[in-house]
């Protein structure tokens, strides 16, 4: 089974996270975000994407999560950029569709796994159940639930829904990465300003955004909460820096590329009856 590559951005599996110790600015450790480097950033993905969709044995899961302007379309962009868009598919979760609230909290995500060979990524996910309805339970009241819900358990149930079919998917080949992208406050605060302020980017607005930004401290709980219930060396969270986007897109491509790299990914080695079929096509070839 897959385990999580070494990263001083990975949220320990002891339930020691604390989210006033993330730091959102970047550290100084000698990792540059040059041209040069993302160039070979590029490349090296694009080549283990190519291995992986060859060897068909195991899928690739990337879960972006963060709060509002922290950078996640952005980096997935410049992450997955020359990829082959054959192998990779982006979903975006918004608010449950009535179809999607017609089935259980997992059910619309659990539909857009990626498959074996391809590299999946969701903004936003599952784990909204978890932050973004822990922080507005009065969400509940839509989901058409069974029976009287009980704030004390259900949290706790729901997190452990998600541990359990995520170990199920690595226990079955899927390589599960999760990002928190850790915007400060301030930060996030000028980034909504350029938003107001440059006509190209007001479409990138919404007022919502403002109003979910004064239940800051409460998602913050949630987060911390969330992160330590679930990272896992089969499902890991990296609390990644995200004041300083290039800083931040650069660690998140080395850590798919690290943790690639660890799967022992390899092209299929052709058999002896392939090997005969081989040589009967080259000599017609020929």
């Amino acid at each position: 089974m897959f385990e999580a590559p070494a990263s001083p951005y990975l949220v320990p599996f002891d339930n020691s996270f604390r989210v006033s110790d993330a730091g959102t600015t970047a550290r100084t450790d000698g990792h540059r975000h040059t041209k040069k480097n993302r160039k070979e950033a590029t490349r090296n993905l694009n080549k283990l994407q190519r291995v992986l969709a060859a060897g068909d044995k195991h899928a690739v899961l990337l879960v972006f999560q963060a709060m509002d302007a922290a950078g996640k379309d952005s980096t997935i962009r410049a992450v997955m950029q020359g990829v082959d868009p054959s192998g990779c598919q982006v979903f975006s979760f918004k608010r449950p569709s009535s179809l999607e609230l017609d089935h259980d909290f997992l059910w619309r995500t659990t539909c857009r796994l990626p498959e074996r060979g391809r590299i999946g990524i969701f903004n936003r996910s599952q784990y909204e159940e978890v932050l973004v309805v822990r922080v507005h339970p009065q969400i509940l009241a839509g989901q058409k639930l069974p029976g009287d819900v009980n704030l004390d358990t259900i949290w706790e149930e729901r997190l452990q829904s998600i541990r359990e079919q995520e170990e199920h998917l690595a226990r079955n080949g899927t390589v599960i990465l999760k990002f928190w992208l850790n915007v400060s406050k301030d930060e996030q605060r000028c980034r909504f300003l350029a938003r107001l302020d440059d006509p190209d980017k007001n479409w990138k607005f919404e007022p919502g955004d403002v109003v979910e930004r004064r239940h800051w401290d409460n998602y913050m709980d949630a987060y911390e909460q969330t992160l330590n219930a679930t990272s896992r060396p089969w499902a890991p969270w990296y609390a990644i820096p995200a004041d300083d986007k290039p800083y931040m897109q650069a660690r998140v491509a080395g850590i798919i590329i690290d943790s690639l790299q660890n799967i022992g990914l390899e092209y299929p080695k052709p058999s002896q009856e392939d090997r005969a079929e081989f040589a009967e096509a080259r000599a017609e070839l020929s």
